[in-house]
C-alpha cells in the first residue's frame, strides 16, 4: 500500500467517524422542543461536522485519483 492509500484509508475511518456524529447530533437535534438550546446547538454543530466530513470525502477523492470509486 502507498503512502497515498493508507493516508486516503485513515481519512476513510474519520470520514465514517464524523458521519456516525453528525447522526448523533441530528438525533439530538430532533429530540424535544425544536428551539431547545440543546437542539439549536446539537443542528449547529451537525452542519459544522457535515461540512468537515464533505471537505474530508473531497480529499480522500483527490488521494486516490481519477477513476477510482
Amino acid at each position: 500500500m502507498s503512502d497515498l492509500e493508507e493516508i486516503a484509508t485513515q481519512l476513510r475511518r474519520i470520514e465514517e467517524s464524523l458521519r456516525d456524529l453528525a447522526y448523533d447530533r441530528l438525533l439530538l437535534a430532533t429530540e424535544g422542543e425544536e428551539k431547545s438550546p440543546e437542539a439549536v446547538a446539537a443542528a449547529a454543530e451537525e452542519r459544522r461536522i457535515l461540512q468537515a466530513r464533505r471537505a474530508i470525502e473531497r480529499a480522500v477523492k483527490a488521494l486516490e485519483g481519477p477513476g477510482h470509486d
